[in-house]
């Protein structure tokens, strides 16, 4: 009697068990940042990566990069290569991981994707309006793709973002609590600054990578530019440049920004390029700084002429910690009101909190 009852149990139990499972197994309809409802199963055992890649361990932790079983390399390894030193210094395993290609470059291939199995496939915005029609393919063959976006810079396709990565990886509390951290960052730089009401500064921002001796990319809509609007500030490009491409000089002349910002990767291939980012000193970004400050009629800008030309970092931009960059414009709009944020240690402290390796450089100085 007591042998068939244990087994009864036991029976009973292993059902259970089994419920369990599938019920932790049964697919989700979600929906991602552009309203599409995606069918995935959450959390996903096997994640592809197109972008976001440091955003995505801070959200899901190292531990979410167990599952990622590929990803967009170039966009992490060729646009930020001392950043992609710093990781697989910690986790050399990240070397290993199968390339997909990048969209930009059109090197992206569908057949490196689909040979993956990949439970899901985590895009930004900009790849999945890049690949048109082969995002078709992908879901026809099975794969479902979720499409997450940083580089519009809208408080809300960040917080969402966040939730939506913390449920991929399987965190969904601790997506809660960086999205809530992005959130209060941003209300409290707005909320300052609605109180004093005061007029809204110029600013004009430049991606340095071709150093001074050629305007490069400015931002309209995308990225720096609403960046620079969250901080409170008036972008003397948006008239001129829809998402990001170069102003004319004669218009940024014209226009005497009152603060300007020159981004900067880690990149040597331009020997006067912004140099910022992981490992750079700050008297070597300082003198590439002032590299731009002897442009051809800048020291006529009100920017250059009080001293208000500020180095930012590229790769703290379209990330859910570029709420560091607002505070840093910010500070450099309106001085007297962010006196007690530092904006480069939050930055650093973010790391802390949420990667397992630590930041060290320039990311965010004036002159």
């Amino acid at each position: 009697m007591r042998i068939a009852t244990t087994a009864r149990w036991l029976c009973i139990l292993g059902l259970t068990a089994g419920l369990i499972q599938t019920a932790q197994a049964a697919p989700e309809v979600i929906k991602d940042v552009l309203g599409r409802s995606v069918r995935v199963d959450l959390p996903a055992k096997r994640v592809l990566l197109g972008f976001y890649f440091e955003d995505y361990m801070a959200i899901g932790g190292e531990k979410a990069f167990d599952k990622v079983v590929g990803l967009s390399r170039e966009a992490w390894e060729g646009w930020r290569p001392a950043n992609w030193s710093l990781f697989t210094a910690h986790r050399p395993s990240l070397k290993n991981l199968p390339d997909v290609g990048e969209v930009e470059a059109q090197t992206f291939s569908v057949e490196k994707v689909l040979a993956l199995k990949p439970d899901v496939l985590v895009l930004a915005e900009w790849q999945y309006k890049g690949l048109g029609p082969d995002v078709k393919r992908m879901e026809d063959a099975g794969v479902p793709v979720v499409v997450v976006d940083y580089n519009m810079e809208l408080p809300a396709n960040h917080h969402a973002s966040t939730l939506l990565l913390g449920k991929i990886a399987g965190d969904e509390k601790r997506a809660q609590k960086i999205a809530d951290e992005y959130t209060t960052a941003i209300d409290q730089v707005q909320s300052r600054i609605a109180a004093v009401k005061q007029p809204r500064p110029s600013f004009y921002v430049e991606f340095g990578n071709k150093g001074p001796s050629e305007f490069s990319f400015s931002y309209g809509k995308g990225m720096w530019g609403p960046l620079g609007a969250l901080a409170g500030g008036e972008n003397i490009a948006a008239p001129f440049v829809e998402w990001y491409g170069p102003m004319n000089p004669e218009k940024v002349l014209a226009a005497q920004p009152e603060v300007v910002f020159i981004a900067g990767t880690e990149s040597t291939k331009n020997p006067s390029s912004m140099l910022m980012g992981q490992g750079v000193e700050s008297a070597q970004a300082q003198q590439r700084l002032q590299g731009f400050a002897q442009r051809a009629g800048w020291s006529e800008l009100p920017a250059v002429k009080n001293k208000r030309l500020y180095a930012v970092y590229q790769g703290a931009s379209r990330s859910v910690l570029d709420y560091t960059m607002v505070q840093f414009m910010a500070k450099a709009l309106y001085p007297t009101l962010f006196k007690d944020i530092d904006p480069q240690a939050n930055y650093l402290a973010f790391y802390r909190r949420y990667l397992p390796v630590q930041a060290k450089g320039s990311f965010a100085l004036g002159m």
